[in-house]
């Protein structure tokens, strides 16, 4: 399939949905879908780079950085894990996965607000075991999924579990036991519970028989699951980091398109086997946009030793314990920086983006143009010869009349004023 087949179902087809389901589309959903389909485009701004030696351009357009992207979301989803796997604790760490009954699964898509809370009672329930059992205060990242292998609305939590905790005075404990059989009917207390709480009485009524039968067939409780993970400590946290941040459907996954319908590729755990489903372009919309969260909603959230607050403090804590003790038992790290577009580049491809392919010498940024009340406009140009080249592409992507720029002038805009650049190493 193409790379793109994501974006052409929707070039091809989000008008007419839109039109058919406006009146229950979260406007969210129209700000990401908008923001995907310009992913990329120049007419919404590029910066443009020219080659200090054969003056070859490049127009570097702007990405969307939107959370229903699939482009963007892949490349923050590397960056993500690479620094969040550097970041915490250098000690062994569980996947632990918390998930309701499938008849509930519709109550958290009708009261979306409650997924916070969702979130917060998984790690709440994984972090006082931890406390009461252990004394000691555990790292916890957690992460919401809303979306099944089918793209079926399926809230569950993911949490990356420190295999340890932290006492009172900074001491380090390690320790490799979950009662999951325990923690299973915790977990479908605290999720009835957090619904009753949140429900009016008239609404309670409503879902009742399905609070029922949610815990009547689930004698031993909700699922709740955590392998114990294999190889090294690094190659753990980056293989849990990229499933917790994974978007819910990969372009690969895509088989077949034909402009009525989508074929997809899944993975069946109920006979573990790979299967594929055949829906039409209408109903594999709709799928998908249920898993845009609502505006500002963070999807990863941090508690116990990786809580933002007193992260680094826990840190200073722990390292000055070790020191104490004369034992190293974890590695603290400092956060690394993260990586700018150039580096992610050049790791994911091995070439350097600011090296032209034809003559080996270097890009040089000579300004950018960004979209200003629906207008490009040119946001900064290093002179103005630049500026002037800037405004004749900006034209040329607007269909607007030319400025009387001559031919010369763009040429002597893009040329360094020092003598021929002489070819660098990289």
């Amino acid at each position: 399939m193409e790379t793109n087949v994501l974006k052409r179902i929707f070039l091809e087809h989000w008008p007419q949905f839109y039109e058919k389901n406006k009146t229950r589309i979260r406007l969210v959903v129209v700000k990401e879908i908008e923001k995907f389909l310009g992913c990329g485009n120049p007419r919404n701004g590029f910066k443009l780079l020219v080659c200090e030696g054969c003056h070859d351009t490049r127009k570097i357009p702007y990405r969307c950085k939107g959370r229903f992207c699939t482009t963007c979301s892949c490349g923050e989803t590397e960056e993500w894990s690479r620094v969040m796997a550097e970041d915490v604790f250098q000690v062994n760490h569980r996947h632990v996965i918390l998930t309701i009954d499938e008849g509930l699964r519709d109550i958290f898509l009708k009261y979306r607000e409650m997924l916070k809370e969702f979130m917060d009672e998984a790690a709440r329930l994984v972090q006082e075991h931890f406390e009461k059992k252990h004394k000691v205060t555990p790292g916890i990242i957690a992460g919401l999924h809303t979306f099944g292998s089918k793209l079926n609305f399926n809230p569950h939590v993911h949490m990356l579990v420190t295999m340890g905790g932290m006492t009172a005075n900074g001491e380090w404990k390690t320790y490799d036991y979950i009662p999951f059989k325990k923690l299973r009917k915790q977990w479908q207390t605290v999720v009835l519970k957090l619904i009753r709480r949140h429900l009016t009485e008239e609404q309670k009524k409503q879902v009742q028989p399905l609070l029922q039968k949610a815990y009547s067939e689930n004698e031993e409780g909700f699922y709740v699951h955590g392998p114990k993970q294999k190889g090294d400590v690094k190659t753990q946290l980056g293989y849990i980091g990229r499933y917790i941040r994974r978007p819910a459907i990969a372009i690969e996954r895509i088989k077949e398109y034909d402009g009525e319908y989508v074929v997809f590729r899944y993975h069946d755990k109920t006979d573990d086997m790979e299967k594929e489903e055949k829906v039409t372009v209408e109903e594999f919309i709709s799928r998908l946009i249920r898993h845009i969260p609502d505006e500002h909603f963070k999807m990863i959230r941090h508690y116990g030793l990786y809580a933002r607050r007193i992260k680094k403090e826990c840190k200073e804590k722990v390292q000055t314990w070790q020191e104490k003790v004369k034992k190293t038992i974890v590695k603290v790290q400092k956060l690394i920086r993260r990586r700018n577009w150039q580096e992610r580049i050049k790791a994911q491809t091995g070439k350097d983006p600011m090296v032209c392919p034809k003559c080996q010498c270097y890009y040089e940024y000579k300004g950018e143009v960004c979209l200003e009340e629906g207008q490009l406009v040119v946001k900064h140009a290093v002179c103005a010869k630049s500026k002037a080249v800037l405004e004749r592409m900006i034209n040329d992507l607007t269909g607007i009349e030319e400025t009387k720029t001559s031919e010369e002038e763009e040429t002597n805009a893009v040329k360094p004023k020092q003598a021929p650049a002489v070819q660098r190493g990289r």
